[in-house]
């Protein structure tokens, strides 16, 4: 982003001499005008090649934005809405406070964000209408609890349990993941290494077995067999795993898609629990921060449903939402769908008796947070033991394989 020096008149008409960033000299001048200085001069800085930031060049900006997809992490949200709650409870003014942070947020769809976001706030709207202007970093869940904490005057409160959600939502997505992809990662290093021994070293033993003459084992043929397909069709197991991951890509397209994939994840061995767990975690956080923020029961039903990230859940919100349209609890629909436990119902229908269903759904998260804790921990003891045995079998094989023809020669020669 561009740099600019600058002279202006303070209140008392004293001189101010400076520098800031932003995207233009009207920028700049609306911003110390928001300072309440008056620009006398404005002066662009030049950038040599060793002072250029690479990260705004228009292509570097370009391809990360397509990488990035406009989005922005929860590690990254979360640092930002708990330093936007702490600008605004040491009492600065909002506008400055989101200046302040334009200048030190790191990534930079949300530093381009706030640019966006100031010039709107600056221009009359409110912070959750500016926010809502940058969906795919501001998701509803998040305008609106912002909205409901402007309405209810307490923005900051709002922005730490924002931030503290974000951070709920972080670790627990961040074990999830590490329980998926530790044996995909090592199951895949496997496999690469199976592939490699079989396109370039059983080859080798191939050429001396026939020198050698005589009939292989089975073992081995069997292995020599494998290594002659897959060095003349190794494009096959390459197409595979393309069209597997468009078929992914395709089924996670729509609404049918997601869901059939989302059945299928939670009636998964193992790794079905530790879904579920999760799932109905976030699920109950997410309801339970915006109840307890304010936001209407209605409302609050239909960004859970946008936002749960399980298409399981959101069918259920649909039904759920009726219900309660209609007079009806919370709990009694929920009984119909199999990813909602017994023990969660039954806390979720003494919230609503007591009138604390976000504090129960609070703890109900809790609990199940601790629980995926908990089982993926079980899951890391449970699974490293078998991919070491299954990796060692594959390795095994595959040396028995090579050597078998050698010591069967040496039997006969003897």
């Amino acid at each position: 982003m561009p740099s600019f020096s600058y002279k202006a008149l303070d209140k008392n008409g004293k001189e101010i001499r400076g520098n800031i960033e932003a995207t233009g000299e009207d920028a700049v001048v609306e911003r110390l005008r928001s300072m309440g200085y008056y620009v006398t001069q404005i002066n662009k800085h030049k950038q040599g090649v060793g002072q250029m930031d690479l990260s705004d060049l228009p292509i570097v900006r370009i391809v990360g934005k397509i990488i990035s997809r406009g989005k922005v992490g929860l590690k990254h949200m979360s640092a930002f809405s708990r330093q936007l709650a702490t600008l605004i409870g040491a009492g600065l003014p909002l506008l400055r406070s989101l200046q302040i942070l334009h200048e030190q947020v790191e990534d930079r769809n949300l530093k381009d964000a706030l640019i966006g976001i100031t010039e709107s706030v600056e221009g009359g709207s409110s912070l959750s209408e500016a926010m809502a202007k940058y969906p795919k970093i501001f998701n509803r869940l998040y305008v609106n609890m912002v909205k409901a904490g402007e309405i209810g005057g307490a923005l900051e409160q709002v922005l730490d349990r924002l931030a503290l959600f974000q951070e709920k939502s972080q670790a627990v997505r961040s074990k999830v993941k590490g329980a998926m992809w530790y044996p995909a990662v090592v199951i895949s290093i496997a496999l690469i290494v199976v592939a490699v021994i079989l396109i370039w070293v059983v080859p080798n033993f191939a050429a001396m077995f026939e020198g050698l003459g005589g009939e292989l084992p089975y073992l081995t043929q069997l292995l020599v067999d494998i290594s002659d397909g897959l060095v003349i069709y190794w494009y096959y197991p390459l197409m595979f795993i393309i069209a597997t991951i468009m078929f992914f890509k395709f089924m996670g397209s729509f609404s049918t898609g997601r869901y059939i994939l989302d059945r299928v994840k939670l009636r998964l061995p193992i790794f079905g629990t530790i879904v579920q767990k999760s799932a109905i975690a976030r699920f109950a956080r997410t309801f339970g921060t915006l109840l307890d923020t304010g936001v209407p029961i209605l409302q609050t039903l239909l960004i859970v449903k946008d936002t749960s990230g399980n298409e399981v859940i959101s069918r259920a919100m649909i039904d759920i939402h009726a219900s309660i349209r209609d007079g009806d609890t919370v709990s009694e629909p929920m009984k119909s769908f199999s990813i909602f436990p017994p023990l969660v119902v039954h806390m979720i229908a003494v919230g609503e008796e007591t009138g604390a269903l976000d504090k129960m759904l609070i703890k109900v998260a809790e609990a199940y947070e601790r629980e995926v804790d908990d089982a993926v921990d079980g899951l890391a003891k449970l699974i490293e033991p078998l991919l070491i045995v299954m990796l060692g079998g594959i390795i095994g094989t595959v040396v028995v394989a090579l050597y078998l023809p050698i010591f069967t020669i040496t039997n006969q020669i003897k």
